[in-house]
């Protein structure tokens, strides 16, 4: 595979959130981009001698009713760098019951990847190894 200089995508990142009772699909998709966040430490950045902040993040949320998740309050999640987020149908909404049986709503689970990019130089490529390894 041949890696071309320009924005690069070097990671992504999976994760899954769930809103059990409140048949809130923001919140689901909220701790879905937590949970993604928390499996993993990222130094991409300043291996390449590049700030946090030059790191591109798309993120995208599969839920049930991709129009009631709230993308502003779901880009506000990422600590650092700029962000991009694209909510498509997926997810899982599964019915919940009272203990008479009757539905009592839904538990709403949402999935997000997230998507690393940084804008690299030819410069940049040379220093990643055959191995992957990041050169210095």
């Amino acid at each position: 595979m041949t890696v071309k200089p320009g924005r690069t995508r070097l990671v992504m990142e999976l994760g899954m959130g769930t809103d059990i009772t409140g048949s809130d699909y923001t919140k689901a998709a909220c701790r879905a981009v937590f949970n993604a966040l928390r499996q993993n430490s990222l130094a991409l950045a300043p291996a390449f001698g590049k700030s946090r902040d030059d790191m591109f993040c798309e993120i995208v949320i599969g839920a049930q009713k991709p129009e009631e998740v709230n993308v502003e309050e779901v880009a506000a999640i990422l600590p650092y760098g700029s962000r991009a987020v694209r909510v498509e149908f997926g997810g899982l909404d599964t019915p919940r019951e009272g203990p008479d049986g009757e539905p009592t709503g839904f538990t709403i689970l949402a999935n997000a990847a997230i998507l690393v990019h940084l804008d690299l130089t030819q410069a940049d490529l040379d220093r990643i190894g055959t191995d992957g390894s990041i050169g210095r």
